[in-house]
């Protein structure tokens, strides 16, 4: 068998002899026919001879004229190998779409978490704010090994920020006060510069389940445990005493008069001072602070303070004033001479201890043993400061001296103003027991409990810290 045109096969690929007598007949037509089963084929004959007895008829046949058939080649684009090419393209294609499509999402969101809505208070001091994440990095991830700390409405971190040792304290919202307490202390310790109060380097805001305070590291920690917990070697001297009141008072001026508005602390206290590694020391924590014109009258009715530092008049009608906070200071320079907390379960409060020891006569006695055991004081020097920190937190607010006089008596001065009713007599104990009249008297008014009752009838809110 060969195609038409072409010589016959030496060697046929099919040769078969049959013996076909029997079938044909002299006359018939003679077809072709192809049997492929269940499959489908496509058949088609170019040419064709038959003889019974002539075998060599096939080459006279003219097959110049004949269709071209030539079985077409397979598409490029139908093939196998192109079909699975394009298969395995489209599915990485796809893959990779997904991919980017996710890495595009996931950053678009980091984005948008970082930047956060801006509320129109945070504008004003928007160039203290802090990246999160550099404080996040700063803190170690906020870990507990870093907790230098603990204040009434969260905890305060140890930290490296650009190379700088910080303080990190991070509110918590759970507290009722702690969005008032973070906007307190933004907006007034943030603009406040004095060397005596803490730094505050800035802040941040991540929605509003985080808010954080940075502020300079004080390496030296809290008054309040140089006081009360640490070793008698590490216990104060009496010249570093006198050294951290002055530093206290002078912050205490410079809110009270030395900046363009009158800045109330209401809550100084032992824990809220703050020593740096040379021993200075720096008001802080000024989350209940509160800013008025120089000429501008308290308003608010809401006691708020720490229970033993509240003058009597912030415990009856929840009005601040800057004799609250000379009251306030009186009784940091009484607990650090005695070395007394102001309450204390088991014993007399401060106060009241105090003004026993007064009518006797023997006011001496309250001074803390371990200055004793420091050496480099005097007895009248120690008696002058008990006297002044008593007289800060007399009764009645008309009473007690300003800032300035105080800090001009721990100075050493006594005259602040050529004005006699400006200036502070040398005899402190002499006008406390003027004033006071203790003949009739051994309970310190601030402790009184008849005070503190009359809050169960009235409706000012006791908000202790």
């Amino acid at each position: 068998m060969a195609k038409a045109g072409n010589t016959r096969p030496i060697r046929p690929l099919i040769s078969e002899f049959l013996d076909l007598s029997g079938v044909l007949l002299d006359e018939m037509y003679v077809g072709f026919t192809g049997e492929t089963g269940q499959l489908v084929e496509s058949h088609k004959i170019l040419s064709w001879s038959f003889s019974n007895s002539n075998f060599s008829i096939g080459d006279a046949l003219v097959t110049a004229n004949l269709p071209s058939f030539v079985l077409p080649k397979e598409s490029v684009f139908t093939s196998k190998r192109f079909v699975i090419g394009v298969s395995v393209g489209a599915v990485l294609i796809a893959v990779c779409g997904v991919v980017i499509c996710a890495v595009f999402v996931r950053k678009k969101r980091k984005k948008r978490e970082g930047k956060e809505e801006i509320e129109d208070w945070e504008l004003q001091y928007w160039p203290h704010r802090i990246n999160y994440q550099q404080v996040y990095a700063a803190t170690m991830g906020f870990s507990e090994e870093n907790v230098i700390g603990f204040g009434a409405n969260g905890k305060v971190y140890k930290g490296v920020l650009l190379g700088v040792e910080v303080a990190v304290k991070r509110i918590s919202v759970e507290s009722e006060h702690g969005m008032r307490e973070f906007l307190a202390e933004v907006s007034s310790l943030g603009r406040l510069k004095h060397k005596n109060l803490v730094g505050l380097r800035g802040w941040c805001k991540k929605e509003k389940e985080n808010l954080i305070l940075i502020y300079d590291y004080m390496e030296n920690g809290s008054l309040d445990k140089r006081i009360f917990d640490c070793d008698e070697s590490l216990s104060l001297s009496w010249e570093e005493m006198i050294k951290v009141l002055k530093d206290v008072a002078s912050g205490i001026l410079y809110l009270h008069e030395g900046w363009e508005s009158k800045v109330l602390h209401r809550d100084i206290k032992a824990s809220n001072v703050l020593l740096d590694k040379d021993m200075n020391a720096r008001l802080g924590d000024f989350g209940l602070a509160r800013m008025q014109h120089h000429e501008q009258l308290a308003t608010t009715t809401q006691v708020i303070g720490t229970p033993g530092y509240m003058a009597p008049e912030v415990v009856r009608t929840g009005r601040a004033s800057t004799q609250t906070d000379v009251f306030s200071f009186g009784v940091l320079v009484l607990e650090m001479v005695c070395g007394r907390r102001p309450i204390e379960d088991g014993k007399p409060n401060l106060l009241d201890w105090l003004c026993v020891l007064i009518e006797r006569g023997d006011l001496l006695s309250a001074r803390d043993d371990r200055i004793k055991a420091k050496g480099c004081y005097s007895d009248e020097e120690v008696e002058r400061v008990l006297n002044l920190g008593f007289l800060c937190a007399y009764p009645d607010a008309n009473v007690r001296p300003k800032m300035r006089q105080v800090l001009k008596v721990l100075e050493g001065s006594t005259e602040v103003t050529g004005l006699e009713e400006e200036r502070l007599d040398v005899n402190l104990l002499e006008r406390i027991e003027t004033a006071l009249n203790l003949s009739g008297r051994r309970e310190h008014p601030t402790f009184n409990l008849s005070n503190y009752a009359s809050l169960a009838t009235s409706d000012v809110i006791l908000e202790g810290r």
